[in-house]
């Protein structure tokens, strides 16, 4: 009886936290100032701010409170030293009770810096409502959490609750001093890598063609060999009938795996639109930019010293000595739809070209990020998404491989002419089921045989929280880290904003495209803002140069 009035009053308080977030957003929704001249890097209508060039670096696998929990206060024992400004606000973190008497029945430990490489933790779509446990955020250590991996990954008891402060994840920590943090952002959906990585890009996991019951709900298997199917570009397909839960490569996608562990055809087609097909419809230039997407030997703007046999092969040694693919096909969401995939992963015809319509498809490897940068052609908007090794998913990334490609990546665009321009974000697709002990609303409610949240095959019970019919799509999910990073960015700044992945999207359809929508059900239509963590009336917060070994500032 006692834990049906629990489900009761918690049920309750996610309806009435929904409806705060819509009122907000009605009363806040149509706000912008017209800011003509620059269109970026090419044609396209004038930007609401004075953000000319969004760069999306999107990370792999962390809670906010594995990265965050205990800022801006570090324990200073190892590792590189961190001491916080007196005049930091406050973050929804781990403390009091939380660390010393945690509802899990074990206590959160700090990582230290010699455990970086740690094991990977259980991050499924049920698994982690299971966590959930309706709310009470007290079953990690039964649902989520993994302790057996291979040396040198640290094992631990109860790893899921731990987490790191800035003497390993110095280069954020720091970062967050300078710049805008939030503690209120979460994935828009609860599950793994691919759901993440669409929502930030599409805002909505529902529309699938087909794919493998193992990824996807309602939908059948995909007949056609991975890369063999040609794109059309510009030519958005109708969305179909299933939704994506968990990972599964992208059937317009050469490098794609053709079968899952049982031998099944095990890749998916997207139908709908994504964030690409807007900004193409806009003539904005735009381009999603992944480590080891062309051959190892590739040079940007010499075509033909690019072997197209040989894309996807690249690798490199993570911290432990451990070698790793550069490229994983499930973190690439635009290979997912057909009108904005590279099948066959063909390079741009020029630098020139690079964030417009040419064989590409806008679909390129990280070189071709750095080579348009250098040349002033940085596209209006790019996502980034680094080599495995350095993404920081635990299991084959850490922190401090993911530290040095932060740092490197941010300290080259703030060398750049367009700097004063440019707003970088920095986000995670998953959580990796790390312990957060903050839930936020159910805004979408599910019930099929996936979900967990309040009970067997729901999340939530009330068919009408269900967007446009479209199941398994239980969320917000865990919380994630998110930073601004910009001229424009509020300095060392918390933002309590409630915001999720498909945020991202609506900050890009609002600043180039005059607040159009995705539709379909997408999320952005109710996001809640980014804005709350700029000041577009300043543009007078300083570069940051960091160091990419230590995250210590090499100039303030």
């Amino acid at each position: 009886m006692a834990r049906k009035r629990v489900l009761s009053l918690l049920m309750a308080a996610f309806l009435i936290a929904g409806a705060s977030v819509a009122v907000a957003q009605a009363a806040t929704g149509g706000r912008s100032h017209r800011h003509a001249g620059d269109h970026g890097s090419g044609a396209g209508p004038a930007t609401a701010t004075p953000i000319k060039h969004l760069v999306v670096i999107f990370q792999e696998n962390v809670s906010f409170d594995h990265y965050f929990g205990t800022y801006p206060h570090a324990a200073n024992t190892d590792g590189s030293p961190f001491y916080g400004s007196p005049r930091t606000p406050t973050v929804n973190g781990l403390s009091g009770a939380l660390l010393t008497n945690n509802p899990n029945g074990a206590n959160p430990s700090r990582l230290s810096h010699s455990q970086a490489l740690t094991c990977d933790q259980n991050h499924g779509y049920t698994a982690e409502q299971k966590a959930f446990d309706m709310g009470l955020m007290d079953k990690f250590i039964p649902f989520t959490d993994v302790e057996s991996c291979s040396p040198p990954d640290t094992t631990a008891p109860n790893l899921v609750l731990d987490y790191y402060d800035g003497n390993t994840v110095t280069g954020l920590w720091n970062y967050a001093q300078h710049y805008a943090l939030s503690d209120n952002y979460y994935g828009t959906v609860f599950g793994p890598s691919t759901p993440g990585a669409i929502n930030v890009t599409a805002a909505n996991t529902f529309g699938v063609i087909c794919g493998p019951s193992s990824a996807v709900v309602n939908a059948a298997p995909c007949t056609a060999a991975p890369g063999s199917t040609p794109a059309t570009p510009g030519s958005a397909q109708p969305q179909g009938t299933g939704t994506l839960y968990s990972d599964s490569d992208p059937n317009y996608d050469i490098c794609s795996s053709t079968q899952d562990k049982n031998g099944a055809a095990s890749t998916v087609v997207f139908g709908g639109r994504n964030i690409g097909d807007l900004l193409d419809q806009a003539q904005t230039s735009w381009g999603w930019f992944q480590g080891g997407f062309a051959s190892p030997d590739y040079v940007p703007g010499q075509p033909s010293t690019d072997d197209l046999s040989k894309v996807c092969t690249g690798a490199h040694n993570n911290i432990g000595g451990a070698s790793q693919n550069d490229y994983n096909p499930h973190h690439e969401p635009f290979q997912y739809y057909a009108s904005t995939a590279n099948p066959q992963h063909l390079p741009p015809t020029s630098i020139a070209m690079i964030g417009r319509q040419d064989q590409a498809n806008h679909q390129y490897d990280l070189k071709d990020f750095f080579a348009a940068a250098n040349r002033g052609n940085l596209p209006a908007v790019s996502y980034l998404k680094a080599p495995d090794y350095e993404d920081g998913h635990a299991g084959y990334s850490d922190p401090l491989d993911e530290q040095r490609f932060l740092t490197s990546t941010i300290d080259r665009l703030e060398r750049l002419p367009s700097w004063r321009s440019t707003a970088v974000i920095i986000t995670y697709d998953d959580s990796d089921g790390w312990y957060d002990h903050q839930m936020g609303p159910i805004i979408n409610q599910s019930q099929t045989a996936l979900d967990a949240l309040t009970g067997p095959g729901t999340c939530g019970s009330n068919p009408a929280r269900v967007p446009s019919g479209q199941q398994a799509r239980c969320g917000v999910g865990p919380r994630l880290p998110l930073l601004v990073i910009s001229p424009f960015a509020k300095r060392n700044f918390v933002d309590n904003t409630f915001t999720d992945q498909s945020s991202v999207v609506q900050f890009i359809e609002d600043n180039w495209l005059g607040g159009q929508r995705i539709g379909g059900g997408a999320a952005d239509a109710s996001a809640g803002t980014l804005k709350n963590m700029f000041s577009f009336r300043d543009g007078d917060n300083r570069p940051l140069f960091l160091d990419p070994t230590s995250g210590e500032p090499t100039w303030r």
